[in-house]
């Protein structure tokens, strides 16, 4: 078993961050590990059943992770997306994709398996594929959660009606006992998950025991798991009802987090065992089918998606997106398949077939969702020049390039003394909110030398650099001296090397982000640990001053990476010895 763990983390450790460095995800990463030392591959690892009861604990943790997610607070802010666009994409792609199927030569029952298999979608994949992109909060990132949301509720039942597909099923009478048994079951997680476990949890927490908390919280699970099991429910609905019942908990995060790392582990494990399962002899005596199977899957779900898209008025590169980022099918599949074939729903070389395709389904999907952000969105999403506002002849001594919270208190400062000052800003919610409170502030790209030129560069006296950005700090710089030299520009560095930058491009002063507020922060910090007040600020005092005189002198040698690394080890004693002198005797 030692030999078996060993060849399962090196494979992981090995392949997930190969195919997560080339954006195709950790899923595959997992399902090439499996293939590579399982029996199609190295044979690292032949008795693919030494893991499969253990991996099958991720997919538990997984839906207990998802069950607390699922807060009826959030299910009923998200209700007609869920609801209606979730129900009609699963119903939709499953018929389709099992209409296919039947076309193929499979029988009904097979064939609604793998429709409804299908037609689910990886949350694995599909979430961290958007939040790469940065697309989480567009409109298709929150339809696209909005369907995963959905095929997650609707699992549950999916397997739980898998075994009235298979022949001989239905009885002719009622099982009374059987049904007794899962509805006692069903009673004592609602009420364990109710009245027991959060005052358990509670007073575990208080006690300040992370390694008790830890197994508290794998308890929960494999015990909700446990209950169901025995009264022949599935594992994972046992997990998913205990994690919606503690959905409201005060302790839902730290839940979270302690599972989280065994969930991710253990599901890991899980993809492992699929891709040792993968028959890829198959591969090679039907590449054709194989190839066909995947594209037919692709195309079938990508239209279907795009059609759902646009009824609900996505735009066209949103439902683009929105459709090529859930045609693959989900690390549920392979549950489903494996509970089909277990009940003799569905043959067991048709799942192995299907296996493979839904692997190649994962792989595929993050290629083209990205050649499309590459090549195809752009060609599509035409960004409108922005309509930056018209400055009236500004003669203000002072212009302020950037009115956040750091440009606000600057004129909130100099309005104090009365002077006046024009400011620019290039983000619009930004201009909105500062004008609702009564402020004048311009929306314009101040890196423009018109627009400086029209909020009064030629006349005014000081720029102020406020920008948070540092790339747009430098180019702010740079326009303005290239284009207006009498001014005296002070700018806001974000850190060390900003500051490098700026001193380069020639600014009069420069501020470091937090800096002094850190400065402030250390002399409190002095102060509350019995130091007193005046050797306090002294002690800052000294560590200003040093540090800004060790800025200017690196200035000069900050591209060279050793002298830079050597200089601030000798200031950095030269430091303690001027603290060891001023320490009062």
């Amino acid at each position: 078993m030692l030999a078996t763990l060993v060849a399962l983390l090196a494979a992981a450790t090995i392949a997930v961050p190969l195919t997560r460095r080339f954006g195709l995800g950790s899923v595959l990463g997992y399902l090439l590990a499996g293939v590579v030392i399982g029996p199609s591959g190295l044979r690292l690892v032949s008795d693919i059943g030494q893991i499969t009861d253990i991996a099958s604990l991720g997919v538990v943790m997984l839906l207990f992770l998802i069950g607390l997610e699922l807060r009826p607070r959030r299910l009923w802010v998200m209700r007609k997306a869920v609801f209606a666009l979730g129900s009609s994409q699963v119903l939709l792609s499953g018929a389709v994709l099992a209409g296919l199927a039947r076309v193929a030569g499979i029988p009904w029952p097979g064939a609604i398996v793998l429709g409804a298999g299908m037609a689910m979608s990886s949350t694995a994949i599909v979430l961290p594929m958007f939040a790469e992109a940065e697309l989480l909060k567009s409109r298709a990132g929150r339809d696209g959660f909005a369907v995963l949301l959905f095929q997650d509720l609707a699992f549950i039942p999916l397997v739980a009606l898998v075994p009235l597909l298979a022949d001989h099923t239905l009885p002719d009478h009622v099982p009374w006992h059987d049904v007794a048994q899962g509805v006692a079951a069903v009673a004592v997680i609602l009420v364990g998950g109710r009245f027991v476990i959060p005052p358990l949890i509670r007073a575990i927490g208080g006690a300040r025991t992370p390694e008790l908390f830890t197994t508290a919280s794998l308890l929960i699970v494999a015990g909700t798991a446990f209950i169901a099991n025995l009264a022949g429910l599935s594992m994972s609905l046992g997990a998913f009802m205990a994690g919606v019942l503690l959905s409201e908990s005060e302790y839902r995060h730290e839940l979270q987090a302690d599972i989280a790392p065994f969930e991710g582990l253990l599901l890991g494990f899980f993809f492992i065992s699929v891709g040792m399962s993968a028959d890829l002899s198959l591969a090679r005596l039907h590449p054709g089918l194989l190839a066909g199977a995947t594209v037919a899957l692709l195309l079938a779900k990508s239209v279907v998606c795009f059609g759902l898209a646009r009824l609900s008025r996505q735009s066209l590169p949103e439902a683009i997106r929105f459709s090529l980022a859930l045609p693959q099918a989900s690390e549920f599949s392979f549950v489903l398949f494996g509970a089909a074939v277990g009940v003799g729903a569905l043959a067991s070389d048709s799942a192995a077939m299907a296996t493979l395709v839904a692997a190649f389904s994962m792989a595929a999907t993050p290629v083209l969702f990205a050649l499309s952000e590459r090549f195809l969105i752009p060609r599509l999403v035409v960004e409108p020049e922005p309509d930056f506002d018209t400055i009236e002849a500004a003669d203000a001594p002072v212009i302020i390039c950037g009115f956040g919270r750091f440009g606000q208190i600057i004129g909130r400062v100099l309005r104090m003394h009365g002077i006046a000052f024009t400011a620019l800003e290039r983000d619009l919610g930004q201009v909105d909110v500062v004008r609702r409170f009564g402020n004048k502030v311009y929306f314009g790209d101040p890196a423009r030398p018109d627009l400086l030129r029209a909020a009064g560069a030629d006349q005014a006296r000081l720029l102020i650099v406020a920008q948070d950005n540092m790339e747009d700090v430098l180019r702010i710089v740079e326009v303005a001296r290239r284009n207006f030299p009498h001014l005296k520009i002070f700018a806001r560095a974000r850190n060390r090397r900003h500051a490098y930058l700026l001193m380069d491009r020639g600014v009069d002063g420069l501020v470091r982000d937090t800096y002094y507020s850190s400065l402030k922060m250390a002399e409190d910090s002095l102060m509350a640990l019995g130091i007193s007040p005046e050797e306090a600020a002294r002690s800052v005092t000294l560590f200003r001053e040093h540090d800004e005189r060790a800025l200017l002198e690196m200035h000069a040698i900050y591209r060279d990476e050793e002298q830079l690394i050597q200089s601030t080890r000798e200031a950095t004693d030269e430091l303690m010895a001027l603290f060891e002198a001023d320490r009062p005797t």
